[in-house]
């Protein structure tokens, strides 16, 4: 590793934290690579799924990592060498990668307390009565990122009772109907989006007949 490659490592404060069974499964992959001391792990963020965010990691070697980047490395001994891009530093802060609980399946998880902001980058357009503006945050911001999982959110109604109790009920369909993860779909994502683009909704309530659908989980 050459003076140039090292000079912005910083290993006191790393933005993602690497637990000691995924820092051995990364550099059981890592192994594999030409030059693998060389070879560094990189994860940056690359969109969310509503209520997360999505990522992707990747094995380079480190004089690809770009000037702006957060270069640190973790392990005891410092055996694995991480690289963050700039854009994804903020969001990823106090992160760690790890294995799935119980390590059933393999593979690695990013363990990470920050939430996306799920209407950012969004342009709605909200005109007309509350449940047209409803519609309109459903169509515009929740089922483009629920079409993803196969599901979709509808406008089942809206019962004003004045500024202080204004619910809203929303209907899942798709692969959202009867699935486990419904609930916190509809409480970390749906009602994030509607409750911050119309502040005047005091509550959102899910009116989705969960026992119906191809693979009913509430029964």
């Amino acid at each position: 590793m050459t003076t140039t490659e090292t000079e912005n490592i910083d290993t006191q404060t790393p933005v993602l934290a690497v637990s000691d069974v995924a820092l051995a499964t990364v550099l059981e992959v890592r192994a594999s690579e030409d030059d693998p001391v060389n070879t560094a792990l990189k994860v940056a963020i690359t969109g969310s799924n509503m209520t997360e965010f999505t990522y992707a990691l990747e094995l380079l070697p480190l004089s690809e990592a770009d000037a702006d980047d957060v270069i640190y490395t973790q392990g005891d001994h410092g055996e694995l060498t991480v690289v963050i891009p700039a854009s994804s530093v903020a969001r990823m802060q106090g992160s760690m990668l790890d294995v799935p609980a119980g390590g059933a399946n393999g593979g690695l998880v990013i363990r990470n307390p920050n939430t996306p902001n799920p209407l950012e980058g969004l342009d709605l357009e909200l005109t007309g009565e509350l449940p047209e503006k409803v519609q309109a945050v459903l169509d515009q911001a929740v089922n483009p990122a629920l079409a993803s999982h196969g599901g979709f959110a509808a406008l089942a109604g809206v019962d004003d009772n004045g500024p202080e109790d204004v619910k809203v009920y929303v209907t899942m369909g798709g692969g959202c109907q009867g699935c486990a993860a419904s609930a916190m779909t509809l409480q970390d994502g749906i009602k994030t989006m509607l409750m911050e683009a119309l502040p005047e909704i005091t509550e959102v309530l899910d009116a989705t007949d969960h026992s119906a659908g191809e693979n009913p989980f509430y029964e």
